[in-house]
């Protein structure tokens, strides 16, 4: 069992797991793991290097070997992701990098050099981590573990949402069909299907605010 709590959030692409990871552990006073932007930034140096996403011994040595920092950064990225020194931070968001990283993600060897690094973030006095296999593979043994889910529909006008305001011409139609196909992929892959752990409490904030889910997880981790 880990030394320090571990709050695991897990769920679908669009369920608010990122935002409500980061005001969990601002509520908590823990330290944070987006454990999504790990794959994307694997998937990410594959690119740069000239690797297909499909070669699991190429992207996994570069799982091993790639240089990865976390800077904080000012109001419009929080948090900059530095890989081999350079700030790729918003190419890290971006929906097109999303996708490729749930093309790495299902492979064997590189979840396996993943793992560790994942691990090893747990430091006092707690850790939210938020992705798709934090319950049920990276932390099976926390008693904290959440399951966020909406409706397809729902996570599909969230981020259609998102991205008209960044400027993004896209249709409801095609974010939907592309939140469907990750769902299918990110639940019948081999490796660490996304699926709820037996013993996670399942919240559904289809209907619910971002405050109503973090209230609801707060409350529940704090009650344990």
């Amino acid at each position: 069992m880990a030394e320090f709590p571990v709050v695991c959030i897990d769920g679908p692409s669009g369920a608010g797991k990122g935002t409500a990871a980061v005001m969990v552990a601002q509520a908590l006073g823990y330290h944070l793991l987006d454990s999504g932007a790990l794959y994307r930034v694997v998937a990410i140096a594959a690119e740069k290097r000239g690797v297909s996403p499909t070669d699991e011994a190429a992207v996994a040595d570069i799982a091993n070997t790639m240089r990865l920092d976390f800077a904080v950064g000012g109001a419009d990225e929080p948090v900059q992701v530095l890989l081999e020194g350079e700030n790729i931070t918003h190419e890290v968001r971006l929906e097109s990098t999303g996708a490729k990283a749930s093309v790495v993600a299902p492979l064997k060897a590189v979840r396996a050099a993943l793992l560790d690094y994942q691990r090893h973030f747990v430091k006092a006095p707690g850790l939210v981590a938020d992705g798709r296999d934090m319950g049920t593979v990276v932390f099976p043994e926390s008693p904290y573990k959440i399951f966020l889910t909406a409706s397809a529909e729902e996570r599909a006008d969230r981020r259609f949402k998102q991205l008209k305001n960044k400027g993004v011409n896209v249709s409801l139609a095609a974010v939907l069909e592309d939140i469907r196909i990750r769902d299918d992929r990110d639940m019948n892959r081999a490796t660490a299907p996304l699926k709820a752990a037996d013993d996670a409490l399942t919240i559904d904030s289809t209907s619910l605010s971002i405050k109503e889910v973090v209230d609801s997880i707060v409350a529940f981790v704090r009650s344990r």
